[in-house]
């Protein structure tokens, strides 16, 4: 049994101008090992955002379903935290607080001190000593998402999500943010499924990549198996034959291949083997 399974999902919504609802996307399916991280990349309109939501349990699908050790996800629950592109931090609270508000969610019974300990532990990890009683008005966007980070790992989640979080972050911000996150999920092995447009960000943290076609009605065209060992560097990642490949493969596919929809059998077959065709910064939109 899989650990994570999202189970031939798909979602459609009211379209105003139209009697039959607009399709998202349709029939996606593949599953997620324990401790493994896999990011969706596709256009903008393609539903990854509202497959996260599902997935969170922020949104019903219109068919299928998403199944977490054995029992069907219908609600938002504490075993699956999300981190956002816009940040969504208590703006009246510091970053203990945010943090500190996650974690008596998560462990009720526990008392003061232990709490106070275990938020600073996720405070210090994430390099945020000394900055614990300022406000999300006094921290820089990078900082932001540090506190977004620290609270999410905190829950010790089965399963963190990931909306695009360093969507809002300045390049080289945003590298160090994500040697904090590997660095972290390397120490807590949460399964990880995260949405990006960037694919050089997916190459570097992914286990795998599945890659959607464009909306409407995207569906799931293929699996791509990330082969490059870790540790991953970016300096490493630029001479690295296997990262070239990659990155030609998907960027073709973005720009040719998602335009065509998906044949039913070829996502059959990504889903059952994990396999792609031999295949490489770069962002979908």
């Amino acid at each position: 049994m899989a650990f994570l399974e999202i189970d031939h999902v798909s979602k459609h919504f009211p379209a105003p101008t139209r009697r039959e609802p607009v399709c998202v996307f349709r029939d996606v399916a593949f599953s997620l090992a324990e401790g493994e991280f896999v990011t969706v990349v596709g256009h903008s309109g393609c539903g990854k955002s509202t497959l996260l939501n599902i997935v969170a349990g922020l949104e019903r699908p219109t068919s299928g379903g998403v199944i977490l050790e054995g029992r069907e996800v219908s609600r938002p629950g504490i075993d699956r935290m999300m981190v956002f592109q816009s940040f969504a931090l208590m703006p009246w609270m510091t970053v203990f607080d945010n943090v500190r508000l996650a974690v008596r969610a998560a462990h009720p019974d526990w008392k003061r001190p232990a709490v106070a300990a275990w938020v600073q532990r996720y405070v210090d990890m994430v390099g945020l000593t000394g900055a614990e009683g300022k406000r999300p008005s006094a921290l820089s966007g990078g900082m932001r998402q540090r506190v977004g980070l620290a609270r999410a790992f905190s829950t010790e989640p089965k399963v963190l999500l990931l909306d695009e979080p360093f969507a809002q972050i300045d390049a080289l911000t945003r590298g160090v943010i994500q040697d904090e996150l590997v660095r972290m999920w390397t120490a807590t092995r949460n399964a990880v499924l995260m949405v990006t447009h960037d694919v050089d960000e997916a190459i570097l943290l992914s286990d795998r990549i599945a890659l959607m076609t464009s909306g409407p009605e995207a569906r799931l065209a293929e699996i791509v198996p990330v082969k490059i060992p870790r540790p991953r560097t970016r300096a490493a990642l630029l001479d690295d034959p296997e990262y070239l490949r990659l990155r030609t493969h998907i960027l073709r596919f973005l720009v040719e291949g998602a335009r065509r929809p998906a044949a039913p059998e070829d996502a059959e077959v990504a889903r059952s083997t994990g396999s792609a065709p031999a295949i490489a910064r770069g962002r979908a939109d």
